[in-house]
Parts: structure tokens; C-alpha cells; sequence
């Protein structure tokens, strides 16, 4: 196979020319402000290399890829139990929709969509204060990352806090059902937080590694979850991860991936390497536009899709 490094430079140059495409997530003011041309992609491979192009040094909000961090801790706290509080399906929906919760009586269809991701929130709160869930959290990705400069952007928070209503209505109408323990307050002052992460793609790409590593993350030799469980998110950021675009990102791309409308997304390749990007405008459905394609390029010349009979 290629180089590495001459594949990823090789995406950058391609598609440097349409830097800025897309538009980005002006919904919540501080994302509104962010300069739409910049593109950044990191690879952290199991074997211990990395490799990066662009503005991969650059920190961007974490915002909805925060949601497999944290199904990965509530997963750890009460285990499979999770599952009788979010399903495990497509939804089919906008990710803030409230549609479906209505039908399926307040039972969220999935982690991955905002009713589903506080839903995870009220199960990491339970027995502790926002400000120690939100210390907890913080502290796993640093942990993962191997870093300890990633931060929680306060500026960000509080634009989501002040601009969030159609959140808050999601966790009253779940609370309704029973299926939030904790005063909405609580539960959104953690989800608000853990989405307003600044990380950049070299360190996304490393806290991440451990999804394509059998669980285990092979910078710190730390075991994160069972291999069974790794295999197992990995199913649902393939079949979920990208919200309503989520079966035309794996028909492109193959690879389990998780967005995020800061811009970013976070790609497995299964016992390769775990991938960022980053381009702030998004496509139709609040996809990373340039970086969907820098994800479809990457499969394509590495051979790393999951539907491939032989990866490079």
C-alpha cells in the first residue's frame, strides 16, 4: 500500500481548491463564527504511527462525536441495561426530531440522536453532580487521548445553553415517559458540555483508536472496553452515526464514522486505525461536506472499507 502520509496529502491537495464549501452550524452562534475554510484529517494507526495533513493541529467543538465517548462510559457503568433505555435502530429522522419519541413512548431510537445522547447523559449523571459527570468525561478523553489539553470550549457551552430549547423539549417529553431520572437542567448542563469539547484531529484520532484496536488502546496499553463491546459500538456508529445520511456514508465510505456539526467526524478502519477530519461546512443532512469525501477518498485508496474483500 501507499504511504500513508502521501495518501492524506494527496486528499489535501485534491481538495484544497473547494475549501469552504458547505455551510456551517450557525443554529448555535459560536459554531457561526468559525472560518468555513479549513480542512485538517489525522490517522492514529494500532501499530503506533501517526500521521496528519491540514489544520489537524487546530481545535474544533466535538459536539455529536462526544456521544460515542459517552455511550462508551455509560456502557461501562450499568451495561447492557443501556439498551432499555435507547434502542439500537436507524432512525430515518432529523437528528433533533421529536417525532419518533412520541410513537415509541419516549424510548429514543438510537444513542446517536440527540434524544438518544441525553438519554445516555441521565445514565452517566446518575449518583453524581453535572460538574463531577462532566470532570468524569472530560478526564476519559484526555485519558484516551493521552492528553491533557483537551478542553471544554465555555464559550461554546453557553451558546448551546442560551440557543438549546428544542433539547430541553426533548428531555421533558422523556421525563414524561420516565425515561429521564434527573431535572433537565442537570441532564442537558452535562450534554451541553460534553458536546462543547475542543479537540483537534490529531487527538480525536488518537481517543478513538481504541474502536479499532479490540478495545484496547495501543498508546497506553490501557483496556477501554471488551472486544465484543469495541465490535459493537463500531455496528452502530456504521448503521447510525451520521444521522438520516447514515446508509449513504456507509455506501461511500464503508467505515464506521461518527459527526459531529462542528465539523468533524471520526472514521474507524477495524484493526488499521482510527481516522479524523475536519471541515466546519456541512452538506444537507449536518454532515462534514469536504470531509465525507475526504473519508470516501481515504477507503478508496487505502482499500480500508469494511465491505472490502482485501484491504491493501
Amino acid at each position: 500500500m501507499a504511504d500513508l502520509q502521501q495518501i492524506i496529502d494527496g486528499i489535501f491537495s485534491d481538495l484544497a481548491p473547494r475549501l469552504g464549501e458547505g455551510k456551517v452550524a450557525d443554529y448555535i452562534p459560536q459554531l457561526a463564527c468559525v472560518d468555513p475554510k479549513q480542512f485538517g484529517i489525522s490517522i492514529a494507526t494500532v501499530d503506533g504511527h501517526h500521521y496528519s495533513a491540514g489544520d489537524a493541529a487546530v481545535p474544533f467543538s466535538l459536539q455529536s462525536i462526544s456521544k460515542v465517548f459517552m455511550l462508551t462510559l455509560a456502557l461501562g457503568k450499568i451495561g447492557e441495561a443501556v439498551w432499555k433505555r435507547v434502542g439500537r435502530e436507524p432512525s430515518g429522522s432529523a437528528f433533533n426530531s421529536i417525532v419518533q419519541l412520541e410513537h415509541e413512548h419516549g424510548i429514543p431510537r438510537n444513542p446517536f440522536i440527540n434524544a438518544g445522547a441525553i438519554a445516555i447523559a441521565d445514565i452517566v449523571l446518575a449518583g453524581s453532580q453535572p460538574r463531577e459527570a462532566i470532570g468524569e468525561y472530560l478526564r476519559f478523553l484526555q485519558m484516551l487521548s493521552d492528553d491533557d489539553s483537551i478542553y471544554i470550549d465555555e464559550k461554546v457551552a453557553r451558546s448551546e445553553t442560551a440557543t438549546g430549547f428544542r433539547n430541553y423539549a426533548l428531555a421533558q417529553f422523556m421525563r414524561s415517559f420516565g425515561n429521564i431520572e434527573h431535572s433537565a437542567d442537570h441532564v442537558l448542563g452535562l450534554y451541553f458540555h460534553q458536546c462543547a469539547i475542543g479537540i483537534s484531529c490529531s487527538q480525536l484520532a488518537r481517543a478513538g483508536l481504541f474502536l479499532a484496536a479490540d478495545g484496547r488502546n495501543p498508546l497506553t496499553g490501557h483496556s477501554i472496553v471488551s472486544a465484543k463491546r469495541a465490535r459493537r459500538i463500531n455496528a452502530l456508529m456504521l448503521t447510525c452515526g451520521h444521522y438520516d445520511g447514515s446508509g449513504d456514508f456507509a455506501y461511500h465510505v464503508g467505515l464506521p464514522g461518527k459527526s459531529g456539526v462542528g465539523g468533524g467526524i471520526l472514521a474507524v478502519a477495524p484493526g488499521r486505525a482510527s481516522i479524523a477530519v475536519w471541515s466546519p461546512g456541512l452538506n444537507r443532512v449536518g454532515n462534514s461536506l469536504l470531509g465525507s469525501e475526504a473519508l470516501e477518498m481515504l477507503a478508496t485508496r487505502t482499500g480500508w472499507s469494511v465491505f472490502a474483500a482485501h484491504a491493501n
